[in-house]
């Protein structure tokens, strides 16, 4: 450890730029004397050590890891194939952990202090950051990370995969070609964004279709333009919001809109839009079943007060056609029932 900690040093004080391919051959170099014998790991550590998030860095070039948890200092867990497992990784302190997440949201234009002891921030591979520190977090700082990884790479593949029965995956087709509206419900990592990139790869070709996430996650093939939100900066300023963005892509001359999760005031705007020829539109909402998947999206949809209860129900029940729920029972992720607002399909 102590040449790793030296060759930072190093690092540190010369000119070498904190950029991890610059890093790198610079780690190299240097270790040719102060460390000649040993393997690239060492490389590894030491850069590992100045960018990103530090020693749990190589957790994120594991692809098999879906979640990593660090819980302070020297409780790093990881999810694994749906199975959590706690891992060797320790940082030297609570301030590494802290200093590690104010590495990688500086370059997105947040920040997080004790004065704003959250933040929510998109990594460059996608993955999505949560962290929360003194005074919020009283004993550590607190870091979630999911990362986004899609191993069925077909529709077809959630069969074999368990997943899905074969009716399901025909009436799913069915449905995207003949342009319903599709909500996919479920837990938190139930698998909703990946059924959703499923369905979505299944959209006819020629169809122009825009998306709208607040973290760039979906990846449908074809006439696709991608839209995304972003939080406020360090100053307050500069919030891209989902409802904003909804507004926009009506402009934009959409055939579908996939929306990645539904989330806010912005569930009013989507359910117009899907109610004004825009036939055959996605999203994801988080429920426990379709029924409180409609509920739920009632209930976003009146969170500003621009429009009755009664005339929001009616809007719903003749925006969306069908809800598919997702459950995750262990590390499997399937499907549970597909239903119509107005009942269960056959």
């Amino acid at each position: 450890m102590a040449v790793v900690e030296r060759m930072v040093e190093t690092l540190i004080s010369s000119e070498v730029p904190l950029d991890r391919g610059a890093l790198t051959v610079a780690a190299q170099r240097l270790a040719r004397t102060e460390a000649p014998f040993s393997g690239p790991e060492l490389v590894d550590r030491v850069v590992d050590s100045m960018v990103g998030l530090g020693p749990a860095e190589p957790l994120l070039r594991d692809p098999v890891v879906t979640d990593i948890l660090i819980n302070g200092a020297n409780e790093v867990w990881v999810e694994r194939n749906g199975v959590l497992q706690s891992t060797d990784v320790r940082y030297e302190d609570d301030g590494a952990v802290i200093n590690a997440v104010e590495r990688v949201i500086a370059p997105l234009g947040l920040r997080i202090d004790r004065a704003s002891p959250f933040v929510d921030a998109r990594l460059s591979d996608g993955s999505r950051l949560h962290a929360v520190i003194p005074p919020a977090a009283p004993s550590h700082p607190i870091v979630a990370i999911r990362r986004f990884t899609q191993a069925i790479a077909t529709i077809d593949e959630l069969v074999a995969a368990g997943s899905a029965t074969e009716s399901d995956v025909r009436l799913l087709k069915e449905a995207v070609v003949v342009g319903k509206n599709i909500l996919v419900s479920g837990g938190t990592g139930a698998g909703k964004t990946t059924l959703l990139n499923l369905i979505g790869a299944e959209i006819p070709d020629g169809e122009r279709v825009v998306t709208i996430e607040d973290a760039a996650e979906l990846s449908i093939p074809g006439h696709v333009v991608s839209l995304e939100g972003r939080p406020s900066n360090a100053e307050g300023m500069g919030r891209i919001s989902l409802r904003d963005l909804l507004r926009s892509a009506l402009r934009l001359r959409p055939d579908r809109i996939v929306v990645g999760e539904v989330r806010g005031s912005e569930a009013l705007d989507m359910v117009w839009a899907l109610n004004t020829g825009h036939r055959g539109s996605l999203s994801t909402i988080h429920a426990n079943g379709p029924d409180e998947a409609l509920w739920r999206l009632e209930t976003l949809a009146l969170l500003d007060g621009a429009a009755s209860a009664e005339a929001v129900k009616r809007q719903i029940h003749s925006a969306i056609d069908l809800v598919v729920q997702v459950e995750r029972n262990g590390g499997y992720r399937r499907i549970v029932s597909i239903d119509e607002t107005g009942g269960a399909l056959e």
